[in-house]
């Protein structure tokens, strides 16, 4: 990867007047902001649909957009909504916080009306459309569709045990039964992909690339999981036996069970990884780099029996390590990769990551530990990696200087030669800048400066996550300017997509 810098922000995070970021104007205004910025990589979380708890990581689809971020403006542009219909909604009061129970309660109306006005004129694109992506869409086009029949309760507890357990008879019928629903998620799914394409094409036209992140587990209550069981860890009523987590470390004393299904690794080997081929295939319809969340689980996973109340009862298992790593490398040279490799790391797993070849990350906000030197601090890097100032599982900077260890601070300080005058954030920034990482990202919430109420994620807390927002306004050529200037002094300046 060619010496860069971008910004990590998300969809749903942009300015809109419709409760949530979208796929319409202001994504091509952050498109125009980044190529102004000269900060040419556009990060983003995962964009599948989120179901409970509101986490792009726990999604009905490995392959599908959010609903959400279907543009309702595009749509009433394209005479598909109204504006009265958009105006009927109260989107919530707060422009720098989602409020999801009013997306999930109102958009789906207005879709519905979309297709009422849209479908005699789109449906033989449409049908095209299903026909290409027909490998992933008509079982999750389905499960949708299921999941509407049974109250949106999980899969694994449907009542029809014939459906639950995927038996084609019973698909077959609800597919006829269920087919208004079926062609409503069908066609939710067109919208987002034509939007997303469009999108897209605008991006590389400004030399903006799109780096996309991809969560190793699929969503026990996914599409992923009810149509392809056997590709997974569970038994024969279709009941996961272990579940994922990882162990027990010094910021939890019960480690953290996150409880998606583990992959049948036997399985997938012995058809050569083919669900992991069209999975990543999925991807890079998307995105042009790739992040692989969780990367060290190739190498070795921590199992949880099912049913356990903690994670402290788990084990490591082995995983597929290079054997998979070659398939995906070889099946996609056109596609890079980044693997985020932070946590327990053994030197089973740094071996994993030489071996690959993929840079691996660096995080600035754990890089000044006092206790202990760090392989973090910028002076360790070698340039075959991505700094980071912090993820979306790190609190902005500003937050983290009110929240870290004074010594940890008071080490950041001394090592980056922070000031007021400059501004501990910007030193932060600066550091990361300057190292010899070949890509150096961070939050849009660093940039701007902002702290308490702007974090996206904390983990293995569930509720308010997820909701941040940026306000329309706070962009702006100064800003862009002071980026720029950035990214040329310390030679980061170069277009990430050649048009």
């Amino acid at each position: 990867m060619e010496r860069s810098c971008g910004i990590l922000m998300p969809i749903s995070a942009l300015p809109s007047p419709y409760g949530i970021g979208t796929l319409g104007q202001e994504a091509y205004d952050f498109v125009d902001f980044l190529a102004a910025s000269q900060h040419f990589w556009w990060q983003l979380l995962p964009v599948g649909p989120t179901s409970y708890g509101d986490s792009p990581y726990q999604s009905f689809s490995a392959y599908a957009g959010n609903p959400y971020f279907v543009d309702l403006v595009t749509l009433k542009n394209d005479g598909l909504v109204t504006q009265d219909e958009l105006n009927s909604v109260d989107w919530g009061s707060d422009p720098t916080r989602v409020d999801y129970k009013t997306i999930y309660d109102n958009r789906f109306v207005l879709l519905e009306k979309a297709l009422q006005r849209g479908w005699a004129q789109d449906e033989k694109a449409v049908l095209a459309f299903a026909k290409e992506n027909a490998g992933w869409l008509e079982d999750y086009v389905l499960f949708m569709a299921l999941k509407r029949r049974f109250g949106m309760v999980a899969w694994t507890e449907w009542p029809d045990e014939d459906i639950r357990l995927h038996r084609p008879a019973a698909v077959e019928r609800y597919r006829r039964e269920l087919a208004e629903d079926i062609r409503l998620f069908t066609y939710i799914q067109y919208l987002f992909y034509q939007q997303w394409d469009r999108l897209r094409t605008y991006a590389h036209s400004k030399g903006v690339g799109i780096i996309g992140d991809m969560p190793i587990y699929v969503a026990m209550d996914s599409a992923d999981v009810w149509a392809e069981p056997g590709s997974f860890q569970l038994d024969e009523r279709n009941v996961p036996i272990e579940v994922s987590g990882c162990p027990p470390d010094s910021f939890s004393a019960d480690g953290q069970l996150w409880g998606n299904p583990l992959y049948n690794w036997d399985v997938m080997k012995r058809d050569g990884y083919g669900w992991w081929i069209r999975r990543i295939a999925g991807a890079a319809r998307l995105y042009d780099v790739l992040r692989i969340d969780h990367f060290r689980g190739l190498e070795s996973y921590w199992a949880v029996p099912y049913g356990a109340k903690t994670a402290k009862d788990g084990r490591w298992v082995k995983g597929p390590g290079m054997d998979l790593m070659r398939v995906l490398i070889s099946w996609f040279p056109n596609i890079r990769f980044i693997a985020e490799d932070l946590g327990f790391l053994t030197p089973e797993v740094h071996q994993l990551l030489k071996d690959s070849g993929l840079p691996g990350m660096k995080v600035l906000e754990f890089a000044f530990d006092s206790r202990e030197p760090s392989n973090y601090l910028p002076h360790t890097y070698d340039s075959n990696c991505v700094c980071y100032a912090g993820t979306h599982d790190n609190p902005p900077i500003l937050l983290w200087k009110e929240e870290a260890d004074a010594a940890d601070i008071d080490m950041a300080v001394r090592y980056l030669g922070l000031n007021e005058q400059e501004g501990f954030h910007w030193g932060i920034l600066r550091g990361g800048m300057s190292s010899v990482a070949d890509l150096f990202v961070a939050q849009m919430q660093d940039y701007l400066g902002l702290g308490a109420g702007a974090r996206m994620n904390v983990p293995g807390v569930l509720g308010g996550n997820w909701q941040w927002r940026m306000k329309k306004g706070q962009l702006d050529e100064a800003l862009a300017e002071k980026l720029a200037g950035m990214a040329r002094i310390y030679g980061r300046s170069e277009r990430a997509w050649q048009a």
